[in-house]
């Protein structure tokens, strides 16, 4: 990962390259798009990044409006179509992306309060449940989040594959939730036995998430806790998903962009807390050299399923 002093250098060389092309590139990009991936619900994911979007605005000198996608693929085709500009991605979804021609560049990626820019994928039990080991899930049900979901899909069939284990024949039945959250929900109310989902770190999970937000109720209507929750499975460490723009984008803006988000934990601490409820330290410079081990996982687990 690039260090943030040669990121912001290599970003002002570049905005002073190019100072007469500026309005040349707001004439083709009066207003941009940023493009979202549903982690949770799509009031809640406009609550978060709008006022991100807000500061865009302001940072790059055009409008920056927000797109809640209505499932990964759609931020994927959005920029492959050139309709969404920048994008926040899950890291396979990313790399779906790039094996998949899309022209786009990462910019950077979210350090966590560990200190660590990366997360991992969790299979989430009830603590009440009599589910003890991964062989007790025969014939039971899990919830998995989105196709391409690093956390709530693609993760959870590498790593269990490498330990013997293919999810489809492990459990009964598996079904795409279609957000972290609805994966949750469906543990919580009975839909699912087992949840796949992400875990930043011991204070920061779409657990600790939802429950600030009053989203969790035990049967009796008490409100639940990370410790209504059992983890019976957890990934190897994954790179945190990037923000990403589209690599055929005028060089100007492209610097614009960049140096917004970079400056953007310190400039505008409010708006960058508001994306991970204050949990977060920073933004990390990231290269797509960062994400080669997610493409490879992808492209086992897409050998996996032509073989199946």
């Amino acid at each position: 990962m690039l260090d943030r002093r040669t990121l912001l250098g290599a970003a002002a060389l570049a905005l002073a390259a190019f100072p007469a092309l500026a309005q040349d590139w707001k004439a083709k990009y009066p207003e941009l798009t940023l493009g979202v991936i549903p982690a949770e619900n799509a009031s809640g994911t406009v609550d978060r990044y709008t006022p991100l979007t807000a500061y865009l605005s302001k940072e790059i000198g055009v409008p920056v409006k927000l797109r809640v996608a209505a499932d990964y693929a759609a931020v994927i085709e959005g920029q492959r179509a050139g309709n969404i500009q920048l994008a926040f991605y899950g890291p396979a979804s990313f790399a779906r992306a790039v094996m998949t021609g899309v022209k786009i560049e990462p910019i950077v990626n979210q350090k966590h309060d560990n200190g660590a820019s990366g997360y991992y994928s969790v299979i989430y039990v009830k603590a009440d449940s009599p589910y003890k080991t991964l062989e007790d899930f025969k014939g039971k049900n899990l919830a998995l989040v989105d196709p391409n979901s690093t956390s709530g899909n693609q993760a959870p069939r590498f790593f269990l594959q490498k330990a013997g284990h293919d999810v489809d024949k492990l459990f009964g039945k598996t079904f795409y939730a279609g957000s972290h959250e609805n994966a949750v929900l469906a543990l919580v109310q009975g839909t699912a036995d087992a949840a796949a989902n992400l875990w930043n770190s011991e204070t920061d999970t779409m657990v600790t998430r939802m429950a600030t937000k009053g989203m969790l109720k035990n049967a009796d209507g008490s409100p639940m806790k990370q410790s209504d929750f059992r983890v019976i499975f957890r990934s190897e460490f994954l790179p945190e998903g990037p923000f990403a723009m589209l690599a055929g984008l005028p060089d100007d803006l492209k610097a614009r962009i960049r140096t917004a988000l970079i400056e953007m934990p310190k400039k505008d601490k409010a708006a960058f807390d508001r994306l991970s409820d204050g949990k977060d330290l920073d933004f990390t410079a990231v290269t797509l050299k960062d994400y080669q081990p997610i493409i490879e996982m992808l492209r086992f687990n897409d050998e996996q399923r032509k073989r199946s």
